[in-house]
């Protein structure tokens, strides 16, 4: 049965054109505009002429490949990233979450698999879009905005952050004081179980940590709790004292 439309537009990177072709029939009886491109550079003339709201990206492409592409996507764009692999990409996994992808399929695709993490990302980033209200919350002169989902530093510029970036940094913040598992943490942020889900948290941690530390390698907000998760211990929302500045460097 075909769904009804919807205005948000999914690329398909992969230089197969049997998964091109399968994925673009699939997601589109699904009721979403679909694109496809064979390479890193085809994917860029397309996004000069369209808007595309999530990329379903091959990590092993011809030329750019996917995880040089994913860092370059993210430094310009939060759109949603899923990266498919191969099940034994289990490092470059690793990387490509740290270059900013949001999640990974492996191959063989299952579709009843990816289409819910499609519509779980595509909303996530619909949210993010969001110009509602703020309701912020604050951490020194840090504020986080939970319904325009922003964070601005204490100059007043915005820190750029993935979406699953900002759902740790919330969870994070909202339990001050409290130390929270990697377990807790994957599950509160409502992230699929990846094959290594303890480095899926760490990777997001070290990400975080470059933003808004002074020093991370030293870290004062995001703390380690060894063996057992991390403890977010930055003045409580509405505190007035001097925060700690966040380093330029990256």
């Amino acid at each position: 049965m075909q769904q009804s439309r919807t205005d948000q537009c999914i690329a398909v990177v992969d230089d197969d054109p049997s998964i091109r072709e399968t994925l673009e029939g699939f997601l589109e009886a699904e009721g979403y505009d679909i694109c496809c491109a064979a390479d890193a550079d085809e994917l860029d003339r397309l996004m000069l002429v369209r808007p595309v709201d999530l990329v379903l990206l091959d990590i092993r492409l011809p030329g750019r490949d996917g995880l040089s592409l994913t860092r370059d996507l993210r430094e310009k764009s939060e759109m949603g990233i899923i990266l498919i692999t191969g099940r034994n990409d289990r490092v470059d996994r690793i990387l490509g979450l740290e270059y900013g992808a949001d999640d990974y399929i492996a191959k063989p695709i299952d579709e009843r698999e990816l289409l819910p993490r499609v519509r779980n990302l595509l909303r996530r980033v619909e949210h993010s879009r969001g110009v509602a209200a703020p309701s912020t919350l604050s951490f020194g002169q840090f504020r986080l905005d939970t319904r325009g989902r922003s964070l601005t530093d204490p100059a007043g510029e915005n820190v750029p952050l993935t979406t699953a970036e900002f759902d740790l940094l919330l969870v994070l913040v909202r339990n001050a004081g409290h130390v929270m598992s990697r377990e807790r943490l994957i599950s509160a942020i409502k992230r699929r179980r990846f094959e290594s889900m303890d480095r899926t948290v760490d990777t997001l941690v070290r990400r975080l940590r470059r933003k808004i530390e002074a020093d991370p390698d030293n870290p004062h907000l995001i703390k380690t709790v060894h063996g057992t998760g991390y403890l977010f211990s930055g003045p409580a929302a509405g505190d007035t004292r001097t925060p700690t500045k966040r380093s330029t460097s990256r």
